[in-house]
């Protein structure tokens, strides 16, 4: 089984590729080459699917699982906001539509979500999904961990992602820069979704609804 696992990080992309048991890194500017992996499933930290107003309900069922950690999941962005040229004119285009702003850290990921967008088609459901990397350390723990950054955080997601990884530590050491060791946990949580695509074991949050590209608007953990 070859499943990819993807973490939008500072300058690019962050994948860890899995084959069975083996796990190398991949970092690259651009998505769509990885996407393009002839992978059985590929997991990807960030919005897939894109509404046209309001909520997504996979946003809002994730907020609601993770708890104390709920902060982590960002609105996805509303599809009109992708072409826009800086923040202020977002948020200009939200208040004219009568909808909720967003904050600049939301927006910050806009440039990832509108690269995705561009590379990923209906025709990938079967295979690529959007995870969410703390509520997959959820799923594998059965609790909400410490913040990421923290050296508490970081050794509680090392352990976690041993059960299935037993050399995580050095396999996420073995990253390669720019990407910092969070993303790369992040990205092997992401992997570890994949996984459970391709057997069955998945758990998708969401209404089973689609935007107006046809992409699925859920959340896969």
């Amino acid at each position: 089984m070859l499943v990819v696992g993807v973490d939008g990080c500072r300058g690019g992309w962050l994948a860890a590729v899995c084959d069975d048991d083996c796990v190398s890194w991949s970092w690259t500017r651009d998505v769509a080459a990885l996407l393009a992996l002839a992978a059985d499933a590929v997991a990807i930290d960030m919005p897939i699917g894109l509404p046209d107003r309001g909520q997504r309900a996979c946003d809002v069922a994730a907020r609601e699982l993770l708890g104390p950690r709920r902060a982590t999941v960002f609105d996805a962005p509303l599809r009109g906001v992708l072409p826009l040229p800086s923040y202020a004119a977002a948020r200009a285009c939200l208040a004219e539509m009568g909808e909720r702003s967003m904050s600049a850290q939301a927006y910050g990921i806009v440039p990832a979500v509108r690269a995705l967008d561009e590379a990923v088609s209906a025709a990938d459901d079967a295979r690529v999904v959007e995870a969410h990397p703390e509520l997959a350390f959820l799923r594998m723990t059965g609790r909400t961990l410490a913040p990421k950054k923290t050296p508490g955080g970081a050794a509680e997601r090392l352990e976690a992602l041993a059960a299935t990884w037993p050399e995580a530590a050095a396999i996420a050491a073995a990253a390669p820069r720019p990407a910092a060791r969070d993303d790369a946990l992040d990205a092997l949580a992401c992997a570890w979704v994949a996984r459970r695509w391709v057997t069955g074991e998945a758990v998708v949050l969401g209404d089973g609804l689609r935007d107006a590209r046809g992409l699925p608007m859920r959340i896969v953990s």
